[in-house]
């Protein structure tokens, strides 16, 4: 199973040793991991040293390494030149696409995402009826933005009328950028392992942006993260300690209906994002997009 590496710790020295990911500290192990289990390295902590030989064995194995400021916001991501042995036709189909199939499938993102949302809320006793409703709404290319819609609607529902969704804060704001963190580390592995480009976006196209494909494609999973930091910052407050970051990164391991079967969240996404590769490919659109979890689960996250 996937795993997700947080270093957190500061002064912490991290090597590569015959198979395994080695943490150490003053000289002293203090943990390792195998390196096919690991999905990202999440680092936050300050005075990290590790070796040229980890960071080529994890580019390697297509492990990504996510490097953050003091709120969880990530600020760089370190991936590998050669995700998918057809990595070049992949790119150049993703960017030769024509305009018609990114709005389809930018569209098929937002519906499955407000259909997240939707469900989330009803999952925690709030009516879900106007979110069905922006849902059929919905047109090509969302060029009304019913996603910004919906997104007015869903969070003060959700967290509360003084909630304002802030990157820059350190309130429960800190908790989603850990979360949104997670999810977009393993999303972006799975974007690169599927041959894609994460700069080159169905939607999301700041120019500083080196992940767009990859914010995209996470979309409709973001509500997963909404609905574990509730709970958690409900029953522990709103710190981002180790217990809340253990709990975050387990979300990867989620299992979601897709497709007539179920499959973690990191599987799902591996999915969604080779579904897009072959339909930059063909040059028709087919998603393979998760459903959302029963209301229980959903609303039992992070419990």
């Amino acid at each position: 199973m996937d795993q997700i590496i947080d270093i957190a710790t500061d002064g912490r020295h991290l090597s590569r040793d015959r198979g395994f990911l080695k943490v150490e500290e003053d000289g002293q192990e203090v943990g390792r991991v195998p390196f096919d289990q690991i999905a990202a390295v999440i680092i936050h902590a300050h005075g990290i040293t590790w070796t040229n030989s980890l960071l080529v064995e994890l580019a390697e194995r297509g492990a990504l390494v996510v490097l953050c400021a003091a709120n969880h916001q990530p600020r760089a991501v370190l991936w590998p030149l050669e995700g998918h042995h057809a990595q070049g036709g992949r790119m150049r189909a993703q960017w030769q696409a024509k305009a018609p199939l990114m709005k389809q499938a930018w569209k098929q993102v937002v519906v499955a995402k407000v259909r997240m949302q939707a469900e989330t809320l009803a999952a925690f006793g709030h009516p879900p009826a106007r979110l069905h409703q922006m849902i059929r709404q919905i047109k090509s290319g969302d060029p009304v933005n019913i996603e910004a819609q919906a997104a007015r609607h869903y969070w003060p529902r959700l967290m509360g009328r003084e909630f304002r969704r802030d990157a820059t804060a350190f309130d429960v704001n800190a908790l989603l950028n850990y979360g949104y963190t997670v999810l977009r580390a393993v999303t972006s592995r799975a974007v690169v392992a599927a041959g894609l480009h994460p700069t080159i976006g169905l939607h999301h196209s700041n120019r500083g942006n080196a992940f767009a494909l990859a914010d995209d494609l996470m979309e409709p999973f973001r509500p997963l993260v909404d609905a574990t930091v509730w709970n958690i910052a409900r029953a522990h407050g709103p710190d981002v300690t180790p217990a809340a970051k253990q709990v975050l990164t387990r979300l990867i391991a989620l299992d979601l209906p897709l497709g007539g079967v179920v499959s973690p969240v990191s599987v799902a996404l591996s999915r969604l994002a080779t579904s897009l590769a072959l339909s930059f490919e063909s040059g028709n659109l087919a998603l393979a997009l998760p459903d959302p979890p029963d209301a229980l689960v959903l609303a039992g996250l992070g419990k």
